[in-house]
């Protein structure tokens, strides 16, 4: 029997993990259990996706969050240390960019428990943004780096560590089929917000890039108001930013303010807006697959396709490039390639 422990703590991760999930509960001799580290506490940002995805309750819940990224990281793998022995663990299953992805990195290597990142691969290029670190470092440290995309692939070569490397598309494209096709019998935002398909946009900010400063704040904020004067913005605001445009003095007045909405529900606002705009880079991908134009509030995407093919576009840009099809993400199996791989390395 093998241990295999995965490590989330955000509300992308817990998308990612959902069908990694499915998939593992389908292999005979691993045992699977969830850690969440809590730096995503909130219900709308971290309940509501285990209860909706059908994600086995966490084994344990560390209840870690805020703080300064040393801190949390720190707080985080601190927990960790104790814990990781004590589920035994053969494998930890690491997922994007997070602190919560580092701590979990840093403490399996150093019990020399073997590693797989989920996501692997991706660089913006970056090193101010505190994801970019967390990319490199995890990607160098893991023992088994699962790519969604040749992009990644081919970051990777050019950092010379391919031979532990393997494509197997995204898994948040296997998550996003299955919520597309049911969203629409699940969930009811557009009647409750009273929206017409097509007749809105839609907007998210969150990164500590756009929230740690009132004048980078007010200018992304600033930049979605210009867009609400032709369609409403419908506006689910992240706790990390409510509470940086109320520190700043920031009004939100223009815009169409909501809290944040489950998994089903954003299916559904995206599916059917006229435009994004956000910094999420899973929200970018999710436009992507949905095939609604998106605007990255970021001055570089680690999605550089979607902006080659004219699907995204960054802010400071003034046009999308020509529209193109690609399929870069897989065809729909990552989570079930992903388990074959850790089933040979074992």
């Amino acid at each position: 029997m093998k241990n295999i422990v995965t490590i989330v703590g955000a509300r992308p991760q817990f998308i990612k993990a959902a069908p990694l999930g499915m998939a593992l509960a389908k292999v005979e001799n691993f045992r699977h259990s969830l850690i969440h580290t809590g730096q995503h506490f909130d219900a709308n940002m971290s309940k509501i996706f285990f209860t909706e995805l059908g994600i086995q309750a966490p084994e344990v819940n560390l209840g870690i969050n805020g703080k300064t990224h040393g801190v949390l990281t720190g707080r985080i793998l601190e927990a960790l240390d104790e814990i990781l022995p004590q589920l035994k663990a053969d494998m930890v299953i690491i997922y994007g960019d997070t602190d919560s992805t580092l701590a979990g990195c840093l403490s399996a290597v150093k019990m020399h428990i073997p590693v797989a990142h989920i996501e692997a691969g991706l660089r913006s290029f970056n090193r101010k943004m505190p994801e970019e670190v967390n990319r490199v470092l995890v990607d160098h440290a893991s023992d088994l780096l699962l790519c969604p995309t040749k992009e990644a692939m081919k970051n990777l070569k050019e950092e010379g560590i391919t031979d532990k490397a393997h494509n197997i598309g995204d898994v948040m494209y296997d998550m996003c089929l299955l919520a597309s096709r049911k969203a629409g019998t699940i969930s009811t935002i557009l009647e409750k917000l009273a929206l017409k398909k097509q007749g809105y946009n839609l907007a998210t900010i969150h990164r500590a890039e756009n929230t740690n400063s009132k004048q980078t704040l007010q200018a992304a904020i600033s930049y979605i108001k210009e867009a609400a004067q032709s369609k409403p913005v419908i506006f689910p605001l992240h706790p990390r930013t409510r509470i940086a445009a109320e520190r700043f003095g920031i009004s939100l007045a223009g815009l169409t303010t909501i809290d944040p909405v489950g998994y089903f529900d954003m299916i559904q606002l995206l599916q059917h807006a006229a435009t994004l705009y956000t910094d999420s880079g899973g929200l970018q991908k999710e436009a992507f697959f949905l095939q609604t134009p998106c605007i990255t509030l970021r001055d570089e995407t680690e999605w550089v396709e979607t902006v080659e093919a004219g699907h995204n576009r960054l802010w400071h840009t003034p046009n999308f490039l020509p529209k193109r099809d690609i399929a870069p993400y897989g065809d729909g199996h990552a989570a079930e390639q992903a388990i074959n791989i850790i089933k040979e390395y074992f």
